[in-house]
């Protein structure tokens, strides 16, 4: 029996749906590792991940399959067994699971035992579970192949170990959150190693699918818990791990421990990653977006164009008469700054138009938030005749605390494509503009140095829609209302319960009101990149019309 293996981690970013691309990008890393016994590829790798409603297609899984023999045929040049994660139909049933091709064929497949149903997975709807999986060989050493999450809880590992599993290789799409890395090592996968005393190698893919993002950062534990290998996030990776057995069981020699991205740059790449990835992958030359001088469109151009580069990013200011100078000129700084086309389009023309039409019908009403959206509307009017013009998206650029409460208009400022700081709350948005101006994140393709003007993100924030209009006349400051929200909306908390936490109870029971009130407006939002543990629209799921309120 030998007392060395190899195995190479390959974390890869994938296309759901591009069976060929995906097994290309597959046999292209396995020609990398020539040296390896093994090489591992993340969840559900050749179909992408996750697929949604895309799996119930016959002609998927059948071309699956085609490609999947394909990726068998290959492995009979003597060189590593690949671990391939694919969709799997035994008995009529549906099955999320894992392939070992080795000497030319399907040697052994496993299937997914736990199957996630909450937050943005619903598996349960999509597969059916496998039963508790035995382990397989490979070069003479008994691996178990628990997936994703199989390791969340005990029952799949401790059956593989006393099955005979000697090393655990865990496939995983598992979506980046704020500090999932914590949770992964410590909380999940040095538990499973210690409770069985085996080594545990964690893979993880990386990039962009719609609102998700994942980050990759795979790492390897050994069953004494000591972290032996830790692979970079927010980027693709091979990585060849190096074991040995011993009298107490194999080991993982150490290898490469990357840094991780620290907070507040992991939120800064997950918006960026995810957006290159829906642009490129949806074939669009480039964004446009509307550049209004404030804060939120500043840090939308600054992800763009470290998406992107700065050459495929186009914003257009788009003035009324209640537009400042100071905002023209931050928008104009801005842009050259960061390096990217700056276009200027006044609206007043178009808004005047709409006046005279609608003069006869408004005749005897009040001016009121009416002519305000008005123009809101009329620019997104604007920004999408671009879009059409030309083929840029239009990237929207709405925040959290703003979509929460529906201070947004339906069919303006939220029309478009794409929204990167969808899930960033305001007080986050200030935090990365910060960040950003001291350092470009280390998957940026953006210039260095400061990008987002100071007095952009001094200025009181402003939709400018009316004279001296700010945020505040409106909303309580960011700084009160953020906290809120993150309890309404994060966990869940009741109006009374915030209360008891010093907050004024008029003041929550408007905002909790508010909430309900604009889910409408979110249902037809676009999407947007996933940061934390209650995103709408793949996290939070509210009924439209309902009566229930806490207060």
């Amino acid at each position: 029996m030998p007392d060395t293996l190899k195995i190479t981690l390959a974390q890869l970013n994938q296309s759901v749906g591009d069976l060929a691309g995906n097994a290309a990008g597959m046999l292209a890393a396995r020609a990398k590792a020539r040296s390896s016994d093994l090489i591992a590829f993340p969840e559900l790798q050749l179909i992408g991940y996750p697929p949604e409603d895309l799996i119930l297609k016959p002609a998927l899984i059948e071309r699956a399959q085609a490609e999947l023999e394909k990726l068998a045929q290959a492995t009979n040049d003597g060189g590593p067994a690949m671990l391939v994660g694919s969709v799997f139909i035994r008995d009529g049933a549906l099955h999320n699971g894992v392939a070992l091709l080795d000497q030319g064929k399907i040697a052994a497949t496993r299937f997914k035992r736990e199957l996630p149903n909450y937050g943005t997975f619903d598996e349960m709807r999509l597969f059916q579970p496998g039963p508790l999986p035995e382990p397989i060989i490979v070069r003479g050493t008994m691996i178990g192949v628990p997936i994703c999450e199989d390791i969340w809880q005990p029952d799949v590992c401790r059956h593989l170990a006393d099955f005979g599993a000697e090393i655990f290789v865990c496939i995983n799409g598992s979506p980046y959150e704020i500090d999932k890395d914590t949770l992964r090592i410590d909380g999940v996968a040095k538990r499973r190693a210690v409770d069985t005393g085996l080594p545990l190698a964690y893979l993880n893919r990386v990039g962009g699918q719609d609102e998700i993002v994942f980050d990759g950062a795979s790492f390897v534990v050994n069953g004494d818990g000591g972290l032996a290998v830790q692979m970079r996030d927010w980027e693709e990776q091979s990585v060849e791990t190096r074991w040995t057995k011993t009298a107490q069981g194999w080991r993982c020699d150490r290898g490469e421990i990357a840094q991780l991205a620290d907070h507040p740059e992991d939120i800064y790449c997950a918006m960026t990653m995810a957006l290159r990835d829906y642009v490129d992958r949806n074939r669009f030359p480039g964004v446009v977006l509307g550049m209004s001088g404030g804060i939120d469109s500043a840090i939308c151009a600054a992800i763009a164009a470290d998406a992107l580069g700065p050459e495929r990013v186009w914003a257009v200011m788009l003035p009324s008469r209640f537009t400042s100078q100071e905002s023209l000129d931050d928008a104009a700084d801005c842009c050259k700054a960061l390096g990217i086309r700056h276009d200027v389009i006044p609206i007043q023309p178009a808004v005047e138009g709409f006046d005279a039409m609608l003069a006869d019908s408004f005749a005897d009403k009040a001016v009121d938030i009416t002519e305000e959206n008005l123009q809101s509307r009329i620019r997104g009017v604007t920004l999408m005749a671009l879009s059409n013009k030309f083929g840029h998206m239009l990237m929207t650029t709405g925040n959290k605390s703003e979509m929460s409460v529906g201070y947004a208009t339906i069919y303006g400022d939220m029309a478009g494509g794409y929204n990167p700081i969808k899930d960033a709350y305001k007080m986050t948005v200030f935090a990365i503009s910060k960040w950003r101006n001291q350092r470009r994140p280390k998957i940026g393709l953006g210039r260095d140095g400061v990008v987002i003007p100071e007095n952009i993100i001094v200025k009181p924030p402003s939709a400018e829609l009316r004279p001296d209009q700010k945020d505040s006349d409106s909303l309580p400051p960011y700084e009160v209302l953020d906290p809120i929200l993150l309890g309404l909306v994060e966990h869940d908390k009741s109006v009374d319960q915030l209360v008891g936490e010093g907050f004024d109870k008029p003041t929550v029971t408007r905002i909790e009101r508010l909430l309900h009130l604009a889910e409408y407006k979110r249902r037809q939002a676009p999407p947007g990149v996933k940061l934390g543990t209650r995103n709408f629209g793949r996290d939070r799921r509210y009924p439209i019309t309902h009566a229930f309120r806490t207060a």
